[in-house]
């Protein structure tokens, strides 16, 4: 009887052991899940082709203001450069009747791509119709980034939020 006991212990020990090594932990899911991220942040960067929604602002020598979810961002493209974003701060020369904001179309240059530990930046220069406009990104590699804007006419500001690949219909156009 303990013969046929310990043998059967054997046998379930056996086939129950093939089934625990292939289940994968959390933590090597965890790690699967943003090594894919950063696969994917990389091939935007790549294709430097990217949409920035920013969830918070921070202008120069100011608080930190939270934004409106999706309703704020840059359009990143080499083609064509898209930005609305909300301007806190000190403005040197607005022109009148302006709504305030910044937003502006224009062509990027001088982008400059830098890979660093864990973020890559970005920096790109864009002329819009009244102002020119020096973008410093700086973008990690779990989707996280923070852009700082500064242009001739207004203080420099900050803005942190998510980069993300731009939608089809938004790529069509």
């Amino acid at each position: 009887m303990k013969r046929k006991l310990s043998i059967l212990l054997v046998l379930l020990c056996f086939l129950s052991f093939p089934v625990l090594a292939q289940e994968k932990t959390k933590k090597e899911l965890k790690a699967e899940r943003e090594l894919q991220k950063q696969k994917e942040i990389e091939a935007l960067i790549d294709s430097k082709n990217f949409v920035f929604e920013a969830q918070k602002a921070t202008p120069q020598g100011g608080r930190m203001l939270n934004l409106d979810y999706n309703t704020y961002f840059l359009k990143f493209n080499t083609d064509k450069t898209t930005c609305d974003l909300p301007f806190f701060g000190r403005a040197f020369s607005v022109p009148y009747g302006g709504d305030g904001g910044i937003k502006f179309e224009g062509v990027p240059e001088n982008v400059k791509i830098e890979k660093k530990k864990k973020s890559y930046t970005l920096k790109a220069t864009v002329k819009g119709k009244d102002d020119v406009y020096t973008l410093y990104f700086n973008i990690f590699f779990n989707g996280g980034a923070s852009l700082s804007i500064s242009s001739n006419n207004r203080a420099s500001i900050s803005y942190d939020g998510e980069i993300e690949a731009p939608k089809t219909d938004e790529i069509k156009k």
